[in-house]
């Protein structure tokens, strides 16, 4: 099947073709994403009502790339998938609105995607062999809005086992470089800062580290999440400097943010594998998604956290884990493929847990069944 997908949830207006064979295996035709960091730089945060008319700008154009890129017109397509929460709602409401009007017009099925399922199902989408990804998984899904730890069990069912009780992790990596003025993005800011940090220390001999921070949460039974507090350590230590921080500081200060960030969700994973093979099954795959999971020393703590508990490590390249709308078709697919499909009447959402997506399963298909199904 090939179905055309559309993301509009936040900063990035995109759209894409995906198809899925009868085996499972998933090929992008097109995938084009539009940045509007531009547009919201200058306000240190993304602007609702700025991301909403930029959308409204420039997604026709967007839908008509993509199609002209995958050399495909509305009559080669299966269905349309368009993300329909959880995000800002101005513009998932441009994106499902133009969806279901393509899916009217064209008399194609309509498929309202939850984002999260979009980032928690990429690993099956880009996985060279279907069984590599195949259900169940244990997914850590780390983005600016969310940091999660779930039993992906089939599609539409997923088991928290620990998720942030203050700031999710992509929230602090963006507050921290506000703290530290590096710039916006933050994510992406507070990484190459703190590579700067690395090769600086590096070639002067200096192997102790010049800021001591926190591990939130290490050792914990559960596999709860916290980061306000190291976000406030980084914070204390601006204050207590003699002087306004230099770019070495701030650089060094950012790397000690990155270091213990990438160790506490090291742990936390840890805890959530030990669990998790005991509670579903050993030797399952470890898979991250997320705008964070794009960070080079976070994916290398997870692969070693995957190698010591006996599981394959699955990340998407770097270009899906950041929001796209490939992973939106692909979803949709996933859900065509076992007959979900949803009415016209379907009304977008800012908030829609992933926890709340047991109702569009499969009537008692668990991972057996929806593997059977999706052959």
């Amino acid at each position: 099947m090939r179905i055309l997908g559309i993301e509009t949830s936040c900063d990035e207006t995109a759209a894409a073709i995906v198809e899925r064979d009868a085996n499972g295996r998933g090929l992008i035709r097109a995938n084009v994403v539009l940045s509007q960091l531009d547009e919201h730089r200058a306000y240190g945060g993304v602007v609702p009502e700025i991301a909403a008319r930029s959308h409204l700008d420039h997604l026709d154009r967007l839908i008509a790339q993509a199609l002209e890129e995958a050399g495909s017109g509305f009559d080669d397509l299966d269905g349309i998938a368009a993300t329909a929460g959880p995000g800002l709602i101005g513009g998932v409401m441009v994106g499902a609105l133009t969806a279901k009007a393509i899916a009217w017009a064209r008399g194609l099925p309509f498929i309202a995607v939850n984002h999260l399922e979009g980032h928690a199902l990429t690993a099956r989408l880009t996985a060279d062999d279907p069984a590599e990804a195949a259900f169940p998984y244990l997914l850590l899904l780390v983005s600016g809005g969310h940091c999660q730890l779930l039993a992906v069990e089939g599609v539409g069912r997923y088991r928290v086992l620990g998720t942030t009780v203050d700031d999710a992790v992509g929230e602090a990596f963006d507050k921290t470089a506000k703290l530290l003025d590096l710039g916006y993005p933050g994510g992406p800011a507070v990484e190459r800062a703190a590579e700067r940090s690395a090769r600086r220390r590096a070639e002067a001999g200096e192997e102790t580290p010049r800021f001591r921070l926190p591990i939130p949460m290490r050792g914990r039974d559960d596999c709860a999440f916290s980061f306000s507090g190291l976000k406030t350590a980084v914070r204390q230590q601006l204050e207590r400097l003699d002087t306004p921080p230099g770019e070495a500081e701030r650089e060094d200060l950012a790397a000690a943010f990155q270091t213990n960030a990438a160790r506490s969700i090291a742990d936390r994973t840890a805890r959530a594998c030990a669990r998790f093979t005991a509670e579903v099954a050993p030797g399952r795959p470890l898979v991250v998604a997320g705008g964070v999971a794009a960070n080079k020393v976070i994916r290398a703590e997870l692969a070693r956290v995957a190698d010591a508990a006996g599981m394959t490590f699955l990340a998407p390249p770097l270009k899906l884990c950041t929001d796209n709308a490939a992973m939106i078709a692909w979803a949709g697919a996933e859900r065509l493929a076992l007959g979900l499909t949803d009415g016209l009447d379907f009304r977008p959402r800012p908030r829609w847990p992933l926890a709340d997506l047991a109702d569009r399963a499969p009537p008692g298909a668990g991972a057996a069944a929806q593997a059977e199904a999706g052959a």
